[in-house]
């Protein structure tokens, strides 16, 4: 939906504009130039700002946020099926049963059989490195509760200091703007003596320098800001899913259990209803 969103400002924007007797000759002519002095210094202020992981993961994340929707109903469904499979094989033949899954994830039955999880290398992970902790020592429940919540902390923590850098881009656009405008009206000084109309459009195309900016800031790079840390915040919720599952795992839960838990912290518009796995249980039984 990233890029209908911005084919919808720039048609409502410019359409605006242009039914309002503008003409996008100036704007076009103009805004190139302004574009090369706004864009370069939010850029090389990126680049200034933040370590090179950081900046490759801001262009990364703003990609997946134009391209990219979080975890959908079907997601979630796959997730729950894929964890009470493990689980009920855990539970029936132990924990050498399980090994060989949580050891290679990618040449597992269980887990390629659900290829939504195994797009997310997060979720992947934090999986089965909790498996294999849990398996090796002997945790509490609430020693695996305080792990998994550090987890997920960290995992999000370099994603988050990327989407606050494409933040600050984004704020630091109308300034820009503004340093574009200011140049436009200087070199506008050197030709008062042209007349009106070529003031006019020298004042013209300064000021297309503050609508980029402006424009920049609150329609396309803002909203992507936005839309990067709506995504972490569902992968986040995914994780949680995962989290609560194995905490009650650990607590000797029967798997049917372990997955309500999971199912429970899912978002209403997004949990799969109790009907809905019932029979999405049934069918692995049947498999089974």
């Amino acid at each position: 939906m990233g890029f209908v969103g911005i084919i919808l400002v720039f048609i409502l924007v410019f359409g605006g504009f242009l039914l309002a007797g503008g003409k996008m000759s100036v704007i076009i002519k103009a805004a190139p130039l302004e574009m090369m002095i706004i864009g370069g210094a939010a850029l090389g202020a990126y680049v200034i700002a933040n370590p090179m992981k950081t900046i490759k993961m801001g262009f990364k994340l703003s990609i997946h946020a134009m391209t990219a929707k979080g975890p959908q109903k079907q997601d979630y469904v796959e997730l729950l099926q894929m964890m009470y499979q493990l689980f009920q094989l855990f539970r029936k033949d132990g924990p050498q049963a399980v090994e060989k899954h949580i050891e290679t994830p990618d040449k597992s039955e269980i887990f390629t059989a659900y290829p939504s999880f195994m797009k997310n290398h997060h979720a992947v992970h934090f999986l089965c490195d909790t498996m294999k902790i849990t398996l090796s020592a002997d945790l509490s429940p609430y020693d695996v509760d305080d792990l998994l919540d550090g987890d997920i902390k960290a995992i999000h923590s370099e994603e988050h200091l990327a989407q606050h850098a494409v933040q600050t881009v984004a704020d630091g656009f109308p300034g820009l703007g503004i340093v574009a405008a200011v140049l436009g009206i200087v070199k506008t000084m050197d030709h008062l003596t042209e007349g009106t109309e070529t003031i006019g459009k020298l004042v013209a195309s300064a000021l297309v320098g503050t609508m980029l900016g402006v424009f920049g800031a609150y329609g396309l790079i803002g909203p992507t800001a936005t839309k990067i840390n709506a995504d972490l915040d569902a992968e986040g919720r995914y994780l949680l899913a995962i989290k609560n599952a194995m905490v009650a795992l650990q607590r000797g839960a029967p798997p049917l259990v372990c997955v309500e838990y999971a199912r429970r912290s899912i978002q209403p518009e997004e949990r799969p209803s109790f009907e809905e796995m019932d029979k999405a249980t049934k069918e692995i039984k049947k498999a089974a």
